[in-house]
């Protein structure tokens, strides 16, 4: 299974659905939002593509009643979990959160197999020894909004394989 890992989109929703177009052209099946979401109008183009959205909130909140609401609505389509999130997609453990410093905290304790984190806009793919001797994926897409960063960049993930791979967008 294919999935989009996004960040920081930052109010710029023909950004975030570029890139979740792209991702659908390549075979993503779902979408993993490290948040900075903002707006909800921010999701409804990516909402109309059809992949299940998993997001969260990060630092700037903006309408979390909205949102909910929107998530309420959408038959599945968005999965609002909050400040963090615990989910398991094609039987891997996943871990999202919005800051380095904490995803970097989890994938330490090697509960999970992918820990997805944002808020830097810097992408970075990192397998991070954990305390069972094992390691995990530490991913964070950077800004798909390419706000203070030099590229708009997004992640595609295979999580049959653990590939990660950065991609950019076009200015």
């Amino acid at each position: 299974m294919k999935v989009c890992i996004v960040s920081d989109s930052h109010d710029r929703g023909p950004m975030l659905a570029a890139a979740v177009e792209q991702a659908r052209s390549e075979g993503a099946a779902a979408v993993i939002h490290c948040g900075d979401l903002i707006g909800v109008n921010t999701v409804k183009a990516s909402l109309k593509l059809g992949l299940p959205l998993h997001v969260i909130h990060g630092n700037n909140l903006g309408d979390l009643v909205a949102l909910a609401r929107i998530a309420c609505g959408s038959e599945g389509l968005l999965n609002y979990h909050g400040r963090d999130a615990t989910i398991v997609l094609h039987g891997r453990r996943i871990f999202v959160t919005h800051y380095p410093h904490y995803g970097h905290g989890m994938a330490c304790t090697g509960d999970y197999d992918l820990v997805c984190c944002g808020h830097s806009h810097e992408p970075l793919v990192t397998r991070q020894p954990n305390v069972k001797g094992g390691a995990s994926w530490l991913v964070n897409p950077g800004t798909v909004a390419g706000l203070g960063a030099p590229a708009a960049t997004w992640i595609l993930g295979d999580l049959e394989t653990m590939d990660f791979q950065v991609r950019e967008l076009p200015r």
